[in-house]
């Protein structure tokens, strides 16, 4: 399957793919931009090209039949986001119970454009004390960028400044959805 993925992702697609992923065992994936929803088939080939598991959240109803099993087999997880509860806390208890989870977040929230990322990825690391990953999938460029692992401070304005630094001039399939 790696290689099939591979000859799509590099050969057919014509993409490249910057940085590599880092050897860790749990962490919070954020992937920018979000503008459409082949992002999402995107991740899927290239979890497959760099040999690692990738796991994601849905809400819980995307896990009942007929479908279900395909979201789990893919790496989801279900959460329940209703107003009663605490999404944050949710994620929080699941890294506590797997001894692998890379939870890969679209941290806009939306595929829509957003001028700021949404900060609910952030408090998940923080309480879950994983590292973050940034990720872009940049259509302008034909490549995804792995940045490198790193912990939350106690100054999420700067860590912010890290991240939007690391997104700047990255174009989304749908580049006017682009953030920032």
């Amino acid at each position: 399957m790696r290689k099939l993925a591979k000859f799509i992702y590099f050969k057919l697609l014509g993409w490249k793919l910057i940085g590599s992923f880092p050897d860790v065992d749990k962490c919070v994936i954020i992937v920018v931009p979000h503008t459409h929803w082949l992002d999402f088939f995107l991740g899927l080939l290239i979890r497959k090209v760099i040999n690692q598991e990738i796991n994601y959240i849905g809400k819980k109803s995307l896990f009942k039949p007929p479908f279900g099993w395909f979201f789990r087999w893919t790496g989801g997880a279900p959460v329940d986001r209703s107003k009663n509860s605490n999404t944050v806390d949710t994620i929080v208890q699941i890294f506590n119970t797997r001894k692998i989870f890379r939870l890969a977040l679209a941290p806009e929230g939306t595929r829509k454009k957003v001028e700021q990322l949404r900060t609910g990825f952030y408090h998940i690391a923080k309480k879950a004390n994983v590292p973050i990953v940034t990720v872009a999938f940049d259509f302008g460029k034909k490549e995804i960028k792995i940045g490198k692992p790193f912990y939350t401070t106690d100054d999420q304005e700067s860590d912010f400044e890290k991240i939007q630094d690391f997104y700047k001039g990255v174009k989304g399939k749908v580049p006017q959805y682009s953030y920032p």
